[in-house]
Parts: C-alpha cells; sequence; structure tokens
C-alpha cells in the first residue's frame, strides 16, 4: 500500500503527473458511453448509471483541476504581490 501511494504522490509532484487531470475526464467519457448505451437499448438503469457517473466524472473534473492547477497558480500570485 504504500508503494502505491509513493507511486501517486511520484505521479502528482512531478511534472508528468498531469493524469490525475485526466482521469476524471476519462470517468465521464465512460459514463457518457454507458448512458448512450442505455439509452438506445431501452436500459432505465443503465442510462441511470451513466448519468450519475458522467456528472461524477464531470464534477470530478473540475474540482480536480481546480486542485491541482488553480491552487498553485493562486499561491505564485501571492507571493509575488508580497
Amino acid at each position: 500500500m504504500t508503494r502505491l501511494m509513493h507511486l501517486l504522490r511520484r505521479a502528482r509532484d512531478e511534472e508528468q503527473g498531469h493524469i490525475a487531470v485526466a482521469v476524471p475526464g476519462l470517468v465521464a467519457a465512460i459514463g457518457a458511453v454507458v448512458l448512450g448505451i442505455g439509452a438506445s437499448e431501452d436500459s432505465g438503469a443503465a442510462a441511470i448509471i451513466g448519468g450519475i457517473v458522467l456528472g461524477v466524472g464531470v464534477m470530478g473534473a473540475g474540482v480536480v483541476r481546480h486542485r491541482n492547477i488553480d491552487y498553485e497558480v493562486y499561491e505564485r500570485l501571492e507571493k509575488l504581490e508580497k
């Protein structure tokens, strides 16, 4: 477990760690596909699940982007103002 946490921290801290921003977008894309399949096959359960996953992915993408990118920009701006 500690090895996984170390890998996740390293991926987040490095410049190559932009995957954290892409994961919620991938979740949203999967939700959109499931929603489309559920709607086309007239399956209410699949459409509802797909819609929920899509919504969680979209909201998660906004939160992760704000946390990973915007906070760093705000922190740099505050340091420049001092």
